[in-house]
């Protein structure tokens, strides 16, 4: 499927919408209140494009069309459609409570992996150094701000049962200590939880590589983790 940048702006708010539920209604759908006829142009455009499909009276966005949005850029809507390897920082934030070591969690709740546990993570804005980058999506989604450590680099390949590549991304890997500021505990795209290690283990839809990424935080020498993943939901 070969679609270009340029994305009409209805359409690109109807995918803004599907991109953080897992389905909504057509009335859900119309954020701008456009009219009935006109808005329905968009929808049945983008149903042409396969990257929405409709199930009963619900709308969702399809295998392409979360991996489109997934290239997003959520503040102006331009897609960027240029292949390549994704960047960015994993932080996980460390704190004790009560004698006991907590890990902030965060739930995803936008597509792809909607609904899937694991850390914070954000991609690395151009120009933007890899500490900043930690720094600026820990105090985004979490209001956090804590001393952060560079501790590893992951470079994670996830494929689909059929062999597909999905995504292919380098995380620059942080731990986070001394946290200050109020948690955020839910905002557009997740929630954010503090929870013991043997908890996030037992969460349900869990990445594949969080148990790694806990592993490497927890060791003083530098870590290079590297694997390809067979994901069962994306």
């Amino acid at each position: 499927m070969s679609i270009g940048s340029e994305i009409h702006p209805v359409q690109a708010a109807i995918l803004r919408v599907l991109h953080y539920t897992p389905e909504a209604r057509f009335s859900e759908l119309n954020t701008g209140n456009i009219s009935s006829d006109h808005f329905t142009f968009h929808v049945k455009k983008l149903l042409e494009l396969g990257l929405i499909e409709k199930s009963g009276e619900r709308y969702r966005l399809t295998p392409a069309g979360k991996e489109f949005t997934n290239r997003f850029d959520t503040d102006t809507e331009k897609i960027v459609l240029e292949r390549q390897a994704k960047i960015g920082a994993l932080v996980i934030c460390t704190r004790e409570e009560n004698g006991q070591a907590q890990y902030l969690a965060q739930q995803r709740l936008k597509q792809p992996f909607y609904g899937f546990h694991g850390f914070i993570t954000g991609k690395v804005k151009w120009g933007e150094q890899v500490l900043e980058t930690a720094a600026r999506e820990l105090r985004e989604e979490a209001g956090l701000a804590a001393k952060l450590t560079l501790v590893g680099v992951e470079h994670k390949m996830d494929y689909s049962p059929a062999g597909d590549l999905l995504e292919d991304k380098y995380f620059f890997l942080f731990r986070g200590e001394e946290p200050e500021g109020t948690l955020t505990e839910k905002f557009e795209g997740g929630r954010n939880f503090w929870t013991s290690k043997e908890e996030i283990l037992k969460l349900p839809d869990l990445f594949d590589d969080v148990s790694a990424m806990l592993e490497a935080v927890g060791q003083d020498k530098f870590v290079f983790h590297e694997r390809k993943y067979t994901v069962a939901k994306y």
